[in-house]
């Protein structure tokens, strides 16, 4: 299980994700996005619809509808009735649930960081799970130590 931490400083994680999410979809893979916040679930659909037509990226909100279909699920939880084997956290807060699935994306940034660290040292230990760290630099991501 590949645990990939992105250590947000330049851009937050409404302007990131679809990037990753776009990889996700592009590989036939579905994927399911978690905050406890709804006003930031909100804030990450309105980055999904936000670039060109053509990079359209399919979503929905858990409890809306049609969850099951949803290429890109939004939730408060981790339950993928999407069938979603990857996961976005974009909160800052780790959930055990995430281990759960093939990939999880665990976004923080300088004020959940400390969460972050906590995070890694405990996954780092744990058999099976292969943390990696992301940090921005410039415009690109740079895969840290």
């Amino acid at each position: 299980m590949q645990v990939d931490f992105y250590q947000l400083s330049r851009d937050p994680v409404d302007q990131v994700l679809p990037a990753i999410a776009a990889r996700i979809l592009g590989m036939g893979e579905r994927l399911l996005v978690v905050a406890d916040d709804p006003e930031q679930l909100e804030r990450i659909s309105a980055g999904l619809w936000a670039g060109p037509p053509e990079s359209f990226l399919a979503h929905g909100r858990a409890g809306e509808g049609r969850d099951a279909v949803q290429p890109v699920l939004l939730a408060r939880d981790c339950s993928a009735v999407n069938g979603a084997r990857h996961i976005a956290l974009v909160d800052g807060l780790w959930r055990e649930e995430a281990l759960g699935f093939e990939r999880a994306f665990y976004f923080f940034d300088a004020v959940t960081i400390e969460g972050a660290r906590a995070s890694w040292r405990a996954l780092a230990k744990r058999e099976g799970v292969t943390p990696r760290f992301w940090r921005q630099e410039g415009r690109k991501w740079v895969q840290g130590p």
